[in-house]
């Protein structure tokens, strides 16, 4: 069977989740490159309900055909060729059209009013725009008529600078839309992996009985970007990478490792047990704003045989930027369950690789038989990686083959790699699973405003305290894993990263 019969074949998603999408930023990076592809995915596998239409929004002038080509064309640089053909491109194209717009006035607005007219499902307003717009695109969108008692809002994270100028931006959302109907979107939340962690913390005792202070010793997570300011100077400068990474992505991770089951898999079940985890870290006061935090910033190096510049010589540089692009930090969940366990975060740009993973070390046997030279190995790891492949390992030590080996041990992993383990199935990207809830009017895989604040709120002191002590971040070169502070950090503690990429 062909790919254009096949697709002719396969049944349109669940009429009831039908929507109209307005998406706001249309020709946007994170547009052309994320959602459309993603859009078009649900589409093509029969996920998509046939009335499902999508209004494009921007400030550039284009009619609708000249809008489809670019869609089309964006479609074709990042779908492999087995994605493709031409039923599903033609039927996913048909469901676009565009509109000229200033977000920030009123005027104009009316044409969404209109494109909705006589249309009872759900409108799905998209912001793939900077945060700071947010309250101007939601009261141009009440001015003008254009929600409903059921329509839906998902904003793109990090929201705000800080705990203030987050409140001020989720008030003037909330003001149009009740909690209920906004998705505050964390791409994380979506990946397989992640979604995979809560089936193996709850749905096996093997994991959930062995998951506190007396089985785990530490644990590692790590977000390693390889790539520089890519063009981005002037947002991540304000920005640095504690907002960046660390507000939204690490610490959802550290919430989802770290929470209690929840009652059930009800949206505000998970997201009154992550909350009470933001709620339990300690702060960093004090020497442990010089002990266990480290702020770097890379200088020129090498990524890849290749000469990068540094921070300061990217284009358009402050040249007395005092911005970090790298972050290390020792931090604890003050409870019962994870009571004296450190959690070790890292996250940079221009490291060595790019890698997402979590890493749950094990207790020691508390009486160890074997040779005393391997006593530093004899500990089971748990590795959840979330890029560049997903998968999940459980490290575990074996004896070595062999006659003459003797009782030494060897570590070696009990793997799940996703692509291995299922070569037939396609790995939906993380905006796949988003879109398809929200569809759905699903809210569990999105943050909702107490996490914002209360991670906005645990941030804002440590940056505080930065700027008490005008300490400048530490230099590391682009390619390195960091300043040499962040690997003495955790050796202090007689530990080291996992470095087994």
């Amino acid at each position: 069977m062909s790919q254009s019969s096949a697709s002719q074949s396969i049944p349109l998603g669940d009429p009831d989740h039908a929507i109209d999408l307005a998406l706001f930023g249309a020709l946007g990076d994170l547009a052309m490159r994320k959602l459309f592809p993603a859009l078009y995915h649900l589409d093509r596998e029969g996920l998509m309900p046939e009335s499902t239409r999508i209004m494009g929004l921007a400030r550039q002038e284009h009619d609708v055909a000249e809008f489809r080509e670019l869609v089309n064309l964006a479609l074709q640089k990042r779908l492999k060729k087995d994605e493709q053909d031409d039923e599903s491109l033609k039927r996913f194209l048909n469901r676009l059209d565009y509109r000229q717009l200033d977000f920030t006035k009123v005027d104009g607005f009316e044409a969404i009013r209109q494109w909705r007219e006589g249309s009872s499902q759900p409108m799905v307003v998209y912001l793939s725009v900077a945060a700071r717009i947010y309250g101007d695109i939601c009261r141009n969108l009440q001015a003008s008529n254009s929600v409903s008692e059921n329509s839906r809002i998902i904003v793109e994270k990090p929201i705000g600078y800080d705990l203030q100028s987050s409140i001020e931006i989720n008030d003037a959302i909330g003001d149009v839309f009740p909690e209920s109907r906004i998705y505050r979107i964390d791409h994380y939340l979506g990946k397989e992996t992640v979604q995979n962690l809560i089936a193996l913390r709850f749905a096996n005792p093997l994991f959930g009985t062995q998951w506190n202070q007396n089985n785990i010793s530490h644990v590692e997570i790590t977000v390693a970007e390889k790539v520089g300011i890519e063009g981005r100077w002037g947002y991540f400068d304000e920005a640095g990478q504690l907002r960046d990474m660390v507000q939204n992505h690490l610490l959802q991770l550290l919430c989802l490792i770290a929470m209690d089951p929840p009652s059930n898999l009800d949206a505000d079940a998970i997201r009154d047990e992550k909350v009470k985890v933001l709620k339990a870290l300690k702060p960093f006061v004090g020497e442990a704003l010089g002990r266990d935090v480290v702020r770097g910033q890379y200088i020129a190096g090498n990524t890849d045989g290749k000469s990068v510049p540094g921070y300061l010589e990217e284009e358009d540089a402050n040249t007395q930027s005092q911005t970090e692009t790298f972050v290390a930090m020792k931090t604890e969940v003050a409870n019962w369950r994870w009571a004296g366990v450190p959690f070790y975060l890292r996250t940079g740009k221009r490291m060595p690789e790019k890698l997402s993973q979590i890493v749950i070390h094990f207790r020691q046997q508390p009486h160890y038989i074997f040779d005393p030279d391997q006593r530093g190995i004899a500990s089971n790891k748990l590795i959840i990686r979330l890029q560049p492949e997903e998968g999940i390992a459980l490290q575990v030590l074996t004896k070595d083959s062999g006659l003459d080996k003797g009782m030494r041990l060897r570590p070696g992993p009990l793997h799940l790699d996703f692509n291995s383990a299922f070569p037939k199935s396609r790995i939906p990207d993380a905006y796949e699973r988003l879109l398809l809830e929200v569809m759905k009017g699903q809210q569990y895989l999105f943050v909702r405003r107490d996490e914002i604040e209360h991670s906005w709120r645990w941030c804002d002191q440590l940056i505080d305290g930065w700027k008490k002590r005008e300490t400048p971040p530490r230099r590391y070169p682009a390619g390195s894993w960091g300043p040499v502070a962040s690997i003495a950090m955790i050796t202090q503690d007689g530990r080291s990263w996992y470095e087994d990429y």
